[in-house]
């Protein structure tokens, strides 16, 4: 995969560093560390060490016994100077923690040690991760210096609110957790095969009221929704997910419009659409819904049925397809139950004008619906693809290359 030269500086959260290397190791990139003075105060070298298997470095004039090579490589037959041949050979530089006092230095072209050091030397991908107190993150000069380092592109995870170093303090400077740093890293190294593409995906399920308090929905979490969003992002494309009732962790790197119903659904995909060049319809849009919604609280008391007409929603995918214009990509998803589900999505495939359609076979329960794992076909016009039981990221990976195919083919026909 790749190497992630990862500094450490001085801080409370240096801790979730090391659950950040543990993390990349496990994602199969290889990891060397590099640590402030004040970091081996709150995490020693010895941890690091144990985790990435390879020296960790902390001084400039200190002799690095690996020479400069990361876990799995070759060691040149020389002495090079560390942070140069550490830099050399990364694919990506992380900071994480990153302390106000490393921000202000790196804003500023400072190198006064091994770490900052580095970053001036180094020609890879800069990811940083803030972590400090509320008030020192939200001070004029350390929100001026982190906006430096955006406009020289390096990738800025912000902090999290949430409990603080001192006891009792609550607010913005927590460190980002460790997956979603990984994810910015995964994110600055992949090859931007979507870079300059805007992809709008929607995602969760939709609630169709039926009065004050009670709806008619369905099971979807939006995890498949939003692991799409997630690697269409890590592949360089302007993101835009279309959210129905998802609770999920977000990602900063990706634009959010929250809707409940699929009226609001409708809206929202048909304006983002638009401007779209991608889109992903994995939300589970509800067919129906009840026809007249009670403002208020339905009772129970004195009823002993309650019966709903429910008229049909209209069709977001088969809607937005009709305003297409050449070069967008449309691709569904069908919730397809048992026998036949592959040439029912297929119709489905004609009948709504789609480039692809995704099918779930919702009839077993370790697939689909609010699970981790899923296991699809991919439906195009000229064949089916069958995508192994997987994590939904490795399925969402599958979904994009087919979408980075279509849109080659789309290339080539109007060019």
């Amino acid at each position: 995969m790749a190497r992630i030269l990862l500094g450490v500086t001085g801080g409370i959260s240096a801790y979730k560093a090391v659950e950040l290397a543990r993390l990349a190791i496990k994602a199969g990139h290889s990891v060397r560390v590099v640590q402030t003075p004040s970091a081996t105060r709150f995490v020693g070298a010895a941890t690091f060490e144990g985790i990435t298997g390879a020296p960790v470095l902390g001084d400039e004039f200190e002799a690095d016994p690996a020479r400069g090579a990361f876990p799995g490589d070759p060691a040149p037959d020389h002495a090079p100077i560390a942070h140069l041949e550490l830099v050399r050979r990364a694919d990506c530089y992380a900071i994480v923690p990153a302390s106000a006092n490393t921000i202000a230095k790196l804003a500023n072209g400072l190198a006064d040690n091994l770490l900052t050091s580095a970053a001036l030397a180094s020609t890879a991908p800069l990811v940083v991760a803030p972590a400090m107190n509320d008030k020192m993150w939200r001070h004029p000069a350390t929100q001026a210096n982190v906006e430096t380092l955006r406009l020289r592109g390096a990738t800025i995870v912000p902090p999290g609110e949430g409990m603080l170093a001192s006891k009792g303090e609550w607010g913005e400077g927590r460190l980002a957790e460790p997956p979603e740093v990984l994810a910015a890293i995964d994110a600055a190294i992949a090859a931007p095969t979507l870079r300059g593409v805007h992809v709008l995906v929607t995602a969760g399920g939709t609630r169709e009221p039926i009065d004050s308090v009670r709806y008619v929905g369905n099971r979807s979490s939006g995890r498949m929704g939003f692991a799409l969003a997630e690697e269409a992002a890590r592949r360089g494309a302007d993101v835009t997910v279309v959210a129905a009732n998802v609770s999920l962790p977000r990602s900063h790197a990706i634009h959010y419009v929250d809707v409940e119903t699929a009226a609001e659904m409708e809206r929202a995909t048909t304006e983002g659409f638009e401007h779209a060049d991608v889109l992903v319809m994995a939300a589970a849009v509800a067919d129906f819904r009840p026809s007249a919604a009670a403002d208020t609280k339905i009772k129970k008391a004195g009823r002993d049925r309650l019966e709903l007409d429910l008229e049909p929603t209209v069709d977001v995918l088969a809607s937005v397809s009709a305003q297409r214009r050449p070069g967008q990509v449309l691709v569904g998803f069908a919730a397809e139950h048992g026998a036949g589900a592959v040439s029912s999505a297929r119709e489905k495939l004609q009948r709504k004008g789609l480039d692809a359609i995704v099918v779930n076979d919702i009839s077993r329960s370790d697939i689909g619906f609010d699970t981790d794992a899923n296991e699809v076909t991919i439906v195009t016009a000229g064949d089916d693809q069958p995508v192994p039981f997987g994590p939904k990221a490795e399925v969402a990976c599958a979904v994009l290359d087919v979408v980075e195919r279509l849109r080659r083919t789309a290339d080539i026909e109007t060019a």
